[in-house]
């Protein structure tokens, strides 16, 4: 058994740096635990968070005679800055960053990882320990040397970091005085072509000046600002700007509850998961995202040719994502398994026709857009209107993706007729009379199923599926999507039994009943948020605020958040940063807030 190289990570206390074409986590000491390329979804060269001892893959500088660290954001950026320092004040400062920034008329998003050391105080000693895996972790790079770069050559990927640090020493892993700033520069097997302090300082500045513009032109609520901020930020590395597609987490396999077995691959884009996405940058005025997504989105319609469309895909359109577990890799806190790819990829989830026509509504609407959306478009979405009608009291997996019961899932129908009821909207847009009585006529019977068959007269509310009893708090959608007046006494009724049956205090779990791995035992972050928001719509704003603060503190120092949270010991378990968690940020954050006008 190999020893510990690194401690487990304690409550996924992980930053992450990013350029919307690879991104890494780096822990509280500045050690890169993961990485993948060349995208996403691609083999960790960096494996640390799912295999801690000597066997995994991580970067990292470890300061002799180690007390203790510091780690913020610089702020507004995509720029994380980690201080170390001894038992005697001497110290050192990590700058991590994956180059963003506008040259030559394009976004330049090289797959480079630059790391900056300079001396905080003193004569620190060091090792740099870099130790890059490929094969996910089976297979050691051959090394080679140069005057000022180290090559590592994998089976299909070469490596090369130039260093002004000593070759030899980073080589030995040798601990040594660092007496002046250093570079390292991982990327491509390409020669720099300019100096490497000079190309690092240069990245950095170029990078911390891109991402504060960008900041710059967010429409910002008067709280919060700086959870809406990071937030932000963290949605928008989730995108892959190469393709539009946009992932639901960096990791696999985190587990969604201790010991679960509940452990999956989310480095794939979701459309559920795309679109709010979206829709939270959209409420910030960032609707650049929104364009590069609808390339994405179109490609998979286009091809769907109205037929059935997956819940997920590959961020190259990759329909096929057998899934495999990594038998060699032991797994986040040892707690396996290490799976690879999603077999949800296979599934029906019939709630994905809705998602595709709410992310593009915007685009018919919205002035601002380089290329406003038109009636080809709206052809398009037309098909996928057609196909959510033609299933909408069909079974399915429904939105929690359960492997093996199929039921006529409320939320998927609320979905289904989202999808009528926006095409309705857009046709009126696009001054299409017939079109109008044509999808509202639809979006009626589906509205009018879903309040007759989703009632539960026992339990005093809108069940998980058609018929059923069980709750679920994905119902409280309805509210969001303009289905049913918040005020409407079912819709609070609803609120008041899911509360009682789903709430461990200010949390909430997705569902009631058992599923494939049995009851659920965390919360799911997402559902709390969608409480929050249900509970201001219902006039329980005070109460909504109380919650927001909890959830505010749940998140780790660095102001993200994974997909589930523990009630009782409150650690964050789950895939990370997770996508859906960070938007619940933004839109409660966006609700709840006072407004600009209270203040000036």
């Amino acid at each position: 058994m190999n020893p510990p190289l690194h401690p487990p990570e304690p409550s996924l206390r992980l930053g992450l740096i990013g350029n919307c074409a690879f991104s890494a986590l780096v822990n509280e000491r500045g050690g890169i635990m993961w990485c993948c390329l060349p995208r996403f979804d691609g083999d960790p060269v960096f494996n640390a968070l799912l295999d801690p001892s000597e066997a995994g893959s991580l970067w990292s500088f470890e300061l002799e005679d180690f007390a203790r660290a510091e780690q913020e954001y610089e702020p507004n950026t995509a720029v994380l800055r980690t201080r170390l320092h001894d038992s005697q004040g001497q110290g050192i400062e990590i700058t991590d960053l994956a180059p963003r920034f506008w040259n030559r008329g394009r976004t330049f998003r090289p797959l480079t990882l630059i790391r900056r050391i300079k001396v905080l105080a003193g004569s620190p000693r060091m090792r740099v320990i870099m130790r890059p895996r490929f094969d996910w972790g089976r297979a050691q790079p051959m090394v080679t040397q140069g005057s000022t770069h180290i090559r590592y050559i994998g089976p299909d990927r070469v490596l090369r970091l130039n260093t002004d640090a000593p070759i030899n020493y980073v080589l030995a892993e040798t601990c040594f005085v660092v007496d002046r700033p250093m570079n390292f520069v991982l990327g491509p097997d390409e020669t720099l072509l300019s100096g490497i302090e000079d190309t690092a300082r240069g990245f950095e500045q170029e990078t911390i000046a891109y991402w504060r513009a960008w900041t710059r032109a967010l429409s910002l609520p008067l709280e919060w600002q700086d959870a809406a901020i990071r937030a932000a930020i963290t949605l928008k590395l989730s995108l892959y700007e190469d393709t539009g597609a946009i992932v639901a987490a960096m990791t696999t396999s985190i587990p969604e509850a201790p010991n679960s077995g509940r452990n999956w691959d989310y480095r794939f884009c979701w459309l559920r998961d795309a679109f709010f996405v979206v829709r939270a940058l959209n409420s910030l005025s960032e609707v650049a995202t929104m364009e590069e997504y609808l390339r994405w989105v179109n490609n998979i319609v286009v091809r769907s040719g109205g037929g059935h469309i997956q819940p997920l895909y590959g961020v190259g359109q990759e329909g096929h994502l057998p899934e495999a577990i990594m038998e060699h890799l032991p797994g986040y806190r040892g707690q396996g398994p290490v799976r690879v790819g999603n077999q949800a990829a296979e599934h029906f989830q019939h709630d994905v026709y809705g998602n595709i026509v709410l992310a593009a509504a915007q685009s018919f609407h919205d002035h601002r857009l380089f290329r406003r959306a038109g009636k080809a478009e709206f052809g398009y979405l037309e098909a996928v209107g057609e196909q959510a009608f033609r299933i909408y009291d069909k079974p399915d997996a429904g939105m929690w993706e359960l492997r093996t019961r199929a039921r006529i899932h409320t939320s998927s129908a609320l979905m289904n007729w989202v999808a009528c009821d926006r095409l309705a909207k857009i046709a009126a847009v696009l001054r299409l009379p017939d079109r109008i009585r044509y999808w509202r006529e639809r979006a009626d019977v589906v509205r009018e199923r879903i309040l007759r068959e989703a009632w539960c007269d026992s339990r005093q509310a809108f069940a998980e599926s058609f018929g059923g009893r069980d709750l679920d708090a994905s119902v409280l959608l309805m509210a969001e999507v303009n289905f049913i007046d918040p005020n409407d006494a079912r819709f609070i009724s609803t609120v008041h039994a899911l509360e009682d049956a789903l709430c461990d205090g200010p949390y909430m779990r997705r569902y009631e009943a058992a599923d494939d791995f049995g009851k659920p035992e965390t919360s799911f972050n997402i559902c709390t948020f969608w409480r929050i928001d249900a509970l201001s719509r219902i006039g329980r704003k005070a109460e909504a605020r109380e919650i927001f603060e909890v959830m505010l503190k749940n998140r780790n120092p660095l102001g993200l958040l994974s997909e589930d949270t523990h009630p009782v010991t409150g650690e964050m378990w789950g895939n990370f940063p997770q996508t859906y968690s960070m938007v619940g940020l933004i839109n409660a954050a966006v609700r709840l807030s006072a407004p600009w006008d209270s203040v000036i």
